[in-house]
């Protein structure tokens, strides 16, 4: 064979391998509008999986693995605690906001760690029980994630464990500074961050939903996502399967309203 076809055959060979390369990883086809999830295990998903929920995804929605890989996104989106992954909002939270941006891509980044603290979305802070460093853990991965687009939100659900009096009182203080190093991570200091009300089943988490509704009049370019009217599992802690959407669509709208005064 002469040398310039067996160089045409080679180059195709490789750009064939290439092409089956990205189906095989499922990279997207264009840049993704990509979304932070973080914080415990409501935000990771504890609600269970029914055959109907199940079913909830849309081929223009990824979500980014364990293992740094684009696939389309379904519950569980997280990992943290494998035995026990199930619904959360993130799933409903994706699914709205490519509703509303159907030209888009969206891609979830999971990075939420049930039972965490938020003094373990610190640097260098170690969570003994999962054997992660949260914080540490989701920069590695939020980074990863923006070499396929750009970084246009947070959403945040946490609290639980911080929802003693005790620990409620310097909260705040402790969310505006998780907000600025992430803002300053994805180089956007007006980045939207939303953050969900906790449930308001347990009293003790009026102690922490008391300094979310702060957060909108201290920080600009955040809302709150309220949880009125979403019940728990049976274990007073964790949104049943339903509750976990609906907060994800509420997210999503006050997603959609920061977006809209960051244009403005």
């Amino acid at each position: 064979m002469p040398r310039f076809k067996r160089t045409a055959l080679v180059q195709i060979i490789i750009l064939f391998i290439a092409i089956t390369a990205g189906r095989a990883q499922n990279t997207p086809a264009q840049p993704l509008d990509l979304y932070i999830l973080i914080g415990q295990s409501n935000m990771a998903g504890r609600g269970p999986i029914t055959t109907e929920i199940a079913n909830e995804k849309d081929n223009r929605v990824y979500m980014f693995t364990k293992d740094k890989q684009w696939v389309t996104a379904k519950h569980p989106l997280h990992f943290d605690k494998p035995s026990v992954a199930g619904v959360g909002p993130g799933l409903t939270f994706g699914l709205t906001m490519e509703q509303s941006n159907p030209q888009h891509l969206i891609g979830l980044i999971p990075c939420a760690v049930g039972g965490t603290p938020i003094e373990h979305w610190v640097p260098g802070a170690y969570d003994q029980a999962t054997k992660t460093h949260p914080y540490d853990d989701a920069v590695e991965r939020i980074t990863a994630a923006m070499k396929y687009g750009t970084v246009k939100g947070v959403i945040w659900h946490q609290g639980e464990s911080n929802s003693s009096p005790e620990k409620a009182k310097d909260y705040l203080a402790k969310l505006m500074e998780l907000i600025q190093r992430v803002r300053t991570l994805v180089g956007n200091p007006n980045l939207p961050f939303v953050v969900g009300e906790l449930g308001r089943y347990r009293p003790a988490y009026a102690n922490i939903n008391t300094q979310l509704a702060k957060l909108p009049a201290t920080v600009p370019f955040t809302a709150l996502a309220s949880s009125e009217g979403l019940v728990h599992k049976g274990d007073t802690t964790h949104f049943d399967g339903p509750s976990a959407q609906e907060m994800g669509r509420r997210l999503a709208q006050q997603m959609l309203k920061v977006q809209g005064q960051v244009k403005k």
